[in-house]
């Protein structure tokens, strides 16, 4: 049996729905870090069926850093207005270009990403790993690595996000659609500085 405690706890660090929580919590046999993994697997379903659906409204976050000099913004885009006016949606959106302006992302996603600059990117690890002095059949698994690495630290959704490391910001997205039942994604981010 499922504590009415154990749902609240659920609810307080997942911002999902109580019958959600409680059944995940009732699936996982009590177990919150099962339950916590459940979700967030629930919520990746739930994101991929819902991501063809049509983003009708969203709303424009600023964040300007005090001093100044920086600053970004970012349109998170959803189905809805009543999405949109939802201020829990809207604190998402300030977080987002908050991180924006922290992080300075180069991509929004990895769709982003041109052919053109992967290859240019190849080719700057490619020399420093045929430097390496390593065998073989070593080299390539370390380009593919370097590559990935530094695309991950690059593109906004899978940048760790700045307030919970544990997150990055595509799982923010994520669980927002499973949080708001609709489409959800960063459609533009422009960060500005001094």
């Amino acid at each position: 049996m499922v504590s009415t405690d154990q749902v609240k706890e659920l609810r307080d660090k997942t911002g999902i729905s109580v019958m959600q929580c409680k059944k995940a919590l009732e699936d996982a046999g009590g177990d919150m870090d099962k339950a916590l993994a459940m979700l967030k697997a629930k919520s990746v379903e739930i994101a991929s069926k819902k991501s063809n659906r049509a983003l009708k409204s969203g709303t424009v976050a600023a964040y300007i850093h005090s001093n100044g000099a920086v600053g970004a913004m970012v349109l998170l885009s959803c189905e809805t207005d009543f999405v949109a006016r939802n201020e829990e949606f809207k604190a998402l959106a300030y977080d987002i270009a908050m991180h924006v302006t922290a992080m300075s992302p180069e991509f929004t996603t990895e769709k982003d990403i041109t052919a053109e600059h992967k290859e240019k990117t190849r080719e700057l690890f490619q020399k420093e790993v045929d430097e390496s002095g390593k065998p073989e059949a070593l080299k390539e698994k370390m380009l593919t690595g370097k590559i990935n690495t530094y695309f991950k630290e690059r593109t906004l959704l899978n940048q760790q996000f700045i307030k919970d490391t544990e997150k990055t910001v595509g799982d923010l997205v994520t669980g927002a659609v499973q949080k708001f039942g609709e489409n959800i994604e960063v459609s533009q981010c422009v960060r500005f500085g001094v």
